[in-house]
């Protein structure tokens, strides 16, 4: 089969296997994390990029991701997640809430991209996550900024809330950029309800001025 008629079939197979759903229909899609999403104006902004870095190993990036999907599933919409370094863990994230999850396993950063790029064309999630955490930072470098800015230009088109993970913030059109500054150590993991405990530090970027807020 062409490789065109493979991109058509893959983008008929997400439209009736991830039909649009009961999504907020406004410019934001909520968290679930009510610290985070007061400090971010209501939630994730639909039709740009919002770039979240974690520049501490264990800073919660998937703890994070699992609010995210708790929170689709709650809500009754799917999520798109693209795993750059195939390093999601299905089961720490609970099967309840998969049936909301479309995992898109990658073992390098230009796959993802790719992946993302297909994603956000189709339209069909209301939300979608580029996991480029585990990534080596060269390799993120390689990217070019033309490719993010296409990515850009992707999801204005579409009511979609576009999340990119990394370990260094490196996505230059990027309209909301977030930093996560935990840096927990292994018996913090025994302890209960750590997502509330998330801390994170948001540069909003307006025009010419940054706003800085801090949240958890």
């Amino acid at each position: 089969m062409p490789a065109s008629d493979k991109i058509i079939h893959l983008r008929q197979l997400l439209a009736q296997r991830f039909p649009q759903t009961s999504a907020p229909p406004d410019g934001r899609l909520p968290t679930g994390l009510a610290a985070i999403d007061d400090a971010i104006g209501g939630g994730l902004p639909k039709s740009v990029i919002t770039e979240l870095s974690s520049p501490n190993l264990s800073a919660g990036s998937a703890l994070f991701t699992h609010a995210l999907l708790q929170n689709a599933h709650r809500h009754g919409f799917f999520l798109a997640l693209v795993d750059g370094r195939d390093s999601f863990d299905p089961q720490s994230a609970g099967q309840a809430v998969l049936s909301n999850l479309f995992w898109v396993r990658c073992q390098a950063a230009v796959e993802a991209v790719k992946a993302a790029d297909l994603l956000l064309r189709d339209g069909n999630f209301p939300l979608v996550v580029l996991d480029l955490v585990f990534n080596p930072i060269e390799e993120l470098r390689k990217i070019p900024q033309s490719n993010w800015y296409r990515l850009q230009r992707l999801v204005e088109a579409a009511p979609t809330a576009f999340l990119v993970l990394t370990r260094q913030s490196i996505i230059s059109s990027a309209q909301l950029k977030m930093s996560l500054d935990n840096a927990w150590r292994l018996s913090d993991l025994d302890q209960r309800d750590l997502t509330s405990r998330l801390n994170v530090q948001v540069n909003r970027v307006h025009g010419s001025r940054e706003i800085i807020a801090r949240a958890g």
